[in-house]
């Protein structure tokens, strides 16, 4: 048996060998010799991972765990320590350095031979470390279990998948707030919008590190971080060394504002993404700090605090990007300092992204390209303003630029697209400013001049949006007219499916039938339950999915009647989503809001992921009729019988009924509930083109771009 002897929980087993935690239930009920708790109490019993390891072992799944999940359940059983997890991120810096043959020949050690070996290597690399460096011996026979999944992380993940494993236990238990990551595509963006040329560059806030490995990749030569979580901070150091192994690299611990480890540095360029809405930034004992030259930020504006810094770090004429929520373009306390931004010039662009590229999720955040002002340098009269929000996403086809999302449900990010527009509009104007051509409702070069009013809100879609110059009637009256031929079409076919002749007829009285549950209907083979468990306690995994990259069907894509728009980078599930298949009965899991309550799934369907709160009940065909199955298990009737709860009504799919008829019948059913989501779907389009079709004739008439029929166009209405 393994030489550990920490305890799993029962969920913790479920991710170890890759199944549900039903199934490890019912392994726990019919299996005498499943271990038995070793600790923990009747409600929440624990289990020896050793003992575990061995049982699935002899069963073919103890390798079911991927290496990042073997090493989360391994440092759980740790305290947080901070010198313990500066020893093992030590421990990644020495391994990475390591050929496979040599991290394989450590993988035969013993824990306590592990431990030893670890300790004498990780001394050197300790020093490099920034912060304290923890305590001889830094290892101990104890820690052989984490040292020995760490190992197996590093050669199957890579040193930067451990780091982030070994980064999460301590800021989950530290008292830091608002750390948040910055995903790749963002950090790659951030970089790209840097001259050529940086060498040089600061990230006060540096987090693990993403921003400075982005400008790596563009040329810079130099990196230099500091971030006041120390955990942070050393991962950063770390992953620099190995994503740039060339790159100069400098990272302290500390807080930026109130203790600069790098006061006297002038860089060539600065990204960050600094913490939002911090009220405690040192507002009182910076009052008089030098680099407040644009003026002294308020105790809410710790952003604007982060953006004077990082223009103070700059050499004349050098560049700083910086991720900011939306208020800081517009908080009336603001106002000031961002005038006198704008106005000497340090303000370059601002360019607003969709909610969902970077947490918080449901924030559009922003970036704010900075340039610090040269004595005797060019007058720059204009601020570039590019709003992305809008930009079609991947999933969502044919979403019209600009078009407001709706519903719940974030639709994933088209990075590519989103990148290669935004760099086209600022390459555009930052070769010639003068002949910037706008792009209504997307990119507009506004003049300093006109920002600078009482509220100098710098709001992208504020300074964006369509005029009335901007509108070319000729092209408005085309595409209304297009608008009212669609919505002419659209109107028919509502007409059409609303001819109920021949589809239904009066019964002499309500009819009665056998019923079955959709629980018994599975025991017997008909029918099959399928549903995504949410992993709501553990920590978030790295975008992995049985189909990575495909959508996912949410229950507000069920209730709304659209294809699938969830983000699979916000499926938490423990284990892989089930694959949507066409046939499959897909049942939103809360009941509420109008809408469906359940489809049968369409080839636009097919592939995608099952979304948490939707319920999958995959018929056999031979028995059972997809439509007859949708119609009766959606119907309100049906739904308030097999809802629990209070306050929020949850389905239990199980208890859902279905009648007991021949397949024949089943399938003429079908075919009238068939027509009935037809009609919805032909009463959705034709309500949303109404809608579309009015208002673009709305704003066509009170813009001037379009006349009442019969009006002379040069009629004077005084």
């Amino acid at each position: 048996m393994s030489e550990t002897t920490a305890h799993v929980t029962a969920a913790e087993i479920s991710r170890i060998a890759g199944v549900t935690r039903a199934t490890v239930s019912n392994w726990r009920r019919r299996h005498a010799d499943f271990p038995a708790p070793s600790a923990g109490t009747e409600t929440s019993p624990l289990y020896d991972l050793g003992a575990v390891r061995e049982w699935l072992g002899t069963r073919g799944h103890s390798q079911a765990a991927d290496p990042r999940e073997e090493l989360r359940t391994a440092v759980r059983f740790h305290a947080p320590d901070p010198d313990g997890t500066t020893g093992r991120i030590g421990f990644v810096l020495t391994l990475a350095r390591r050929s496979p043959d040599e991290r394989a020949a450590l993988a035969d050690l013993t824990d306590a031979e592990l431990a030893d070996r670890a300790a004498e290597e990780v001394a050197g690399p300790l020093a490099s470390l920034p912060g304290p460096t923890p305590p001889s011996p830094v290892f101990s026979a104890a820690d052989g279990p984490v040292l020995r999944a760490l190992l197996r992380c590093v050669r199957e993940e890579g040193g930067q998948a451990a780091l982030t494993v070994l980064a999460e236990r301590e800021l989950e238990d530290s008292a830091a707030t608002g750390v948040h990551g910055t995903p790749e595509p963002l950090a790659r963006l951030v970089a790209a919008l840097l001259p050529a040329g940086v060498e040089r560059v600061l990230d006060p806030a540096c987090g693990s590190g993403a921003l400075l490995a982005a400008a790596a990749e563009c040329g810079a030569t130099t990196l230099l971080g500091q971030d006041s979580v120390p955990v942070q901070a050393q991962r950063a150091a770390v992953g620099l060394s190995l994503t740039a192994p060339r790159a100069e690299v400098t990272v302290r611990v500390g807080d930026s504002l109130r203790a600069d480890c790098f006061d006297d540095l002038k860089a060539d360029a600065v990204v960050c993404n600094p913490p939002y809405g911090d009220r405690e930034w040192g507002h009182d004992e910076l009052a008089y700090d030098p680099r407040w030259a644009y003026g002294v930020p308020g105790r809410s504006e710790s952003e604007l605090a982060w953006v004077q810094h990082c223009l103070a770090h700059l050499a004349p004429g050098g560049w700083a990007v910086l991720i900011l929520p939306p208020a800081t373009a517009s908080r009336p306390a603001g106002r000031r300092v961002r005038a006198e931004l704008v106005r000497s010039g340090a303000v370059r662009a601002v360019l607003a992204l969709p909610a969902g590229a970077a947490a918080p999720l449901h924030v559009g955040l922003q970036l704010w390209v900075l340039q610090r002002p040269e004595p005797g340098g060019p007058e720059r009269k204009a601020v570039l303003f590019v709003d992305t929000a809008g930009t079609p996403s991947s999933s969502t086809g044919g979403q019209a630029t600009g078009a407001p999302r709706t519903g719940s449900s974030r639709a994933p990010v088209d990075w590519v697209g989103l990148t290669a527009r935004t760099l086209s509009h600022w390459h555009a104007f930052t070769a010639d400013p003068d002949r910037f051509t706008a792009e209504p409702g997307t990119a507009r070069a506004v003049p300093v001049l006109d920002l600078l009013d009482d509220l100098v809100d710098l709001t992208p879609a504020r300074q964006v949006r369509i005029s009335r110059t901007d509108v070319d009637p000729a092209e408005l009256f085309t595409r209304t007219e297009t608008g009212r031929r669609e919505l002419t079409e659209a109107a028919r076919r509502l007409l059409d499916a609303a001819d109920l002749a021949g589809r239904s007829e009066p019964g002499g009285s309500p009819r009665e039938w056998r019923t079955a549950t959709a629980s018994d209907l599975t025991r017997g083979g008909a029918l099959t339950l399928l549903r995504t468990v949410a992993d709501t306690k553990g920590p978030e995994p790295d975008g992995a999915s049985s189909a990575p990259g495909a959508p996912v069907l949410t229950g507000a894509d069920i209730a709304r009647g659209t294809g699938p728009t969830g983000d699979p980078a916000d499926l938490h599930s423990l284990a892989p989503a089930p694959v949507i298949a066409a046939g499959d009965v897909l049942v939103r899991a809360i009941v509420g809001g109008t809408g469906p309550m359940a489809r049968v799934a369409d080839e636009m369907d097919a592939g995608a992921l099952l979304g948490p709160q939707v319920h999958l009940l995959r018929p056999d065909p031979a028995r059972l009729d997809s439509w007859f199955l949708a119609g009766f298990i959606g119907s309100a009737e049906n739904i308030a019988g097999a809802s629990t709860g209070s306050t929020v009504l949850h389905v239990a799919p199980g208890r859902l009924r279905v009648p007991l008829l021949p397949l024949g019948e089943q399938r003429r059913y079908g075919e009238a509930f068939r027509h009935v989501h037809e009609l919805r779907a032909r009463a959705r389009r034709a309500a949303r083109l109404a809608e579309e079709t009015a208002a673009l004739l709305a704003d066509g008439l009170t813009g001037g771009a379009l006349l009442p029929s019969g009006t002379p166009a040069d009629a004077d209405p005084s």
